[in-house]
């Protein structure tokens, strides 16, 4: 039987929005991941390449990327670059296409297997979207906690440094 509920949200998730569940002991016990971007693989087509150098250095600016998320990310690149060629189709040819009798007289029209291959890799393109907080509403939930000015000792602080 699978776990029950919905997965909890990761500490830096909850730091970045400021939330007040953060705790010392939730801390000790969540796994850090080694921080840094990831390498890119060597495997990914040009397209998916091309996606990948666009995206990490939005994604390390968002502060939600380690080198663990490579696999993650990878694929996310992989099926955008397979549902942009299933979308060049699409448009290409329409979304449909005739089939025609003996006679040659078209009697219906059928779905591309394409349409159903881009709706399925824009599902799976929006989940991933969201782990990465690339939509609106999952950044919407990405707040970044007030920063607190740096505290001083000594005489320095009373000091403006100039």
């Amino acid at each position: 039987m699978g776990r029950r509920g919905p997965a909890p949200t990761p500490t830096n998730i909850l730091k970045l929005r400021g939330s007040t569940l953060v705790t010392r002991k939730r801390e000790t016990r969540e796994v850090k991941a080694p921080a840094g971007p990831p390498d890119a693989p060597a495997w990914l087509n040009p397209d998916a390449r091309a996606a990948w150098d666009e995206l990490l250095p939005m994604l390390e600016g968002m502060g939600v990327l380690a080198r663990i998320d490579g696999r993650a990310l990878s694929r996310y690149c992989h099926l955008w670059a397979r549902w942009r060629k299933a979308e060049m189709f699409i448009a290409e040819r329409g979304e449909m296409y005739p089939i025609k009798d003996d006679s040659g007289q078209v009697k219906c029209f059928q779905q591309w297997p394409q349409v159903a291959i881009a709706h399925r890799l824009a599902q799976q393109l929006t989940r991933l979207e969201q782990e990465f907080g690339m939509t609106p509403s999952a950044r919407a939930r990405l707040q970044l906690a007030p920063q607190s000015p740096e505290v001083t000792h000594g005489k320095a602080r009373f000091f403006d440094a100039c």
